[in-house]
């Protein structure tokens, strides 16, 4: 194959999963996956794990970075880019094709990219200084050092902090060395199903899982002593069921709200993947038979 890598990307909710163990029982591949949350044990139905999905035909496919620290932990995308690594050199070393399949916009680029800021330390003090500000203050923040950080994403609040922090830390410390991390030559699938259907099936699978006891599950994770603030970090299905199970809103309102907020991030996930494609890479997009149309490249 002339590519190092398999890379399945798409929205929450479009059936990338499914299609990835699909072709990785064709081609004997193993499954690599880019999910932000689904790294933390104990957190199955609110990150969509899916587990029995990878086996199919009787054949259990391998997969890689799902429950690797506990609900709790801290874990950044510059850890990911290691274990990454690491997983990726595991299979390619004997002899096997990885896939990457997931929906973390910032997790897949900065793999298939070599991002290096992402070894500059996050420092939630200072951040927590910076939140108040607005992004124009941010901006302006930012000006005296953007020589340190000269492609730093500022478009939103949140990654004009990141490129503060990043421009900060590098300022303080001349020394650092960025690490080499080199840019992965992968062929990139997306999946963008109609979005009506993408909502009547975002829909249908939240009330699957609150009847398969998502409640309960982030119960579980509060009884294990996980905190309240870290759930609601975490957002979506942990932040809206965490502030239901604290009695701070009724469970009518925290579905209504919840199944909003998810729609609103598939929405926010395109949006990333058209920016990815704007920044130089090349996403191959399937219509409605997506497996059949996969073969026709590999």
């Amino acid at each position: 194959m002339q590519y190092e890598l398999i890379t399945i990307l798409g929205p929450t909710a479009s059936g990338k999963t499914h299609l990835a163990v699909q072709l990785a029982s064709l081609l004997n591949a193993e499954i690599i996956s880019a999910d932000s949350r689904q790294v933390y044990r104990g957190m199955n139905l609110g990150t969509g794990k899916d587990l029995d999905e990878y086996t199919t035909d009787n054949k259990n496919i391998p997969y890689h970075l799902i429950d690797i620290v506990d609900a709790g932990e801290s874990y950044h995308i510059f850890q990911f880019q290691q274990d990454f690594q690491k997983a990726f050199d595991n299979i390619r070393s004997r002899g096997k094709i990885a896939i990457l399949c997931g929906g973390s916009g910032l997790y897949l680029e900065a793999v298939l990219k070599g991002f290096q800021y992402t070894a500059v330390p996050i420092d939630e003090a200072f951040r927590a200084t910076l939140l108040p500000l607005s992004h124009e203050e941010l901006l302006k923040r930012f000006e005296s050092l953007s020589a340190l950080v000269p492609k730093a994403d500022t478009s939103t609040h949140k990654r004009t902090i990141r490129a503060i922090e990043i421009g900060t830390y590098l300022q303080a410390h001349p020394e650092f060395e960025l690490p080499q991390q080199q840019a992965i030559n992968s062929i990139i699938f997306g999946l963008n199903p109609p979005v009506e259907l993408r909502r009547e099936k975002i829909t249908r699978r939240l009330r699957q899982r609150f009847e398969q006891g998502m409640v309960e599950e982030v119960k579980a994770l509060l009884d294990l002593g996980v905190s309240p603030d870290k759930l609601i970090f975490y957002g979506l299905e942990y932040k809206w069921i965490t502030e239901y199970l604290q009695g701070a809103i009724d469970y009518q309102t925290m579905f209504d709200r919840l199944n909003v907020a998810i729609h609103q991030f598939a929405k926010r996930q395109m949006t990333y993947f058209r920016k990815m494609e704007k920044d130089g890479l090349i996403i191959n997009w399937l219509g409605e038979e997506p497996f059949t149309q996969i073969q026709q490249f590999i």
